[in-house]
């Protein structure tokens, strides 16, 4: 089974696909800006509740933007935990049809591989006070 996991906006989202990319269970969440502290607990319980456990997935597919970029931040770094973890194959996917997108990159992917997110302008982070 493959992960796939967006998380570039408050309500955050999780797929399971077979291994022909079809898609065989879906969860969304409001994640908003508890995504960091709920996202991996989220993961588990959807596998749990889809009777399946980390050890039977064969890789993952991040949604790596644009969006929200801290979200796509946090999706991109536990996507790559759990890869890394696992020895898994995670893949970038891009754009509307970003499932699409990933399978097709999941085959080329190589194990120790890791994927970033794409911004789509610059963060936007207040300066300190002085």
């Amino acid at each position: 089974m493959i992960l796939g996991l967006r998380t570039d906006q408050p309500t955050a989202k999780l797929l399971l696909l077979d291994k022909n990319g079809n898609q065989q269970a879906d969860f969304e969440w409001q994640a908003h800006r508890e995504l960091a502290a709920t996202l991996l607990d989220t993961i588990h319980a959807f596998l749990d509740n889809q009777k399946i456990s980390t050890k039977d997935l064969t890789g993952i597919i991040v949604f790596t933007g644009a969006g929200s970029f801290t979200g796509l931040r946090i999706g991109a770094t536990v996507a790559n935990a759990l890869a890394y973890s696992h020895s898994l194959p995670v893949v970038a996917g891009e754009g509307e049809d970003w499932v699409h997108d990933g399978f097709g990159k999941l085959h080329q992917a190589k194990i120790g591989d890791y994927v970033i997110p794409t911004y789509d302008r610059e963060p936007n982070i207040t300066k300190p006070k002085n």
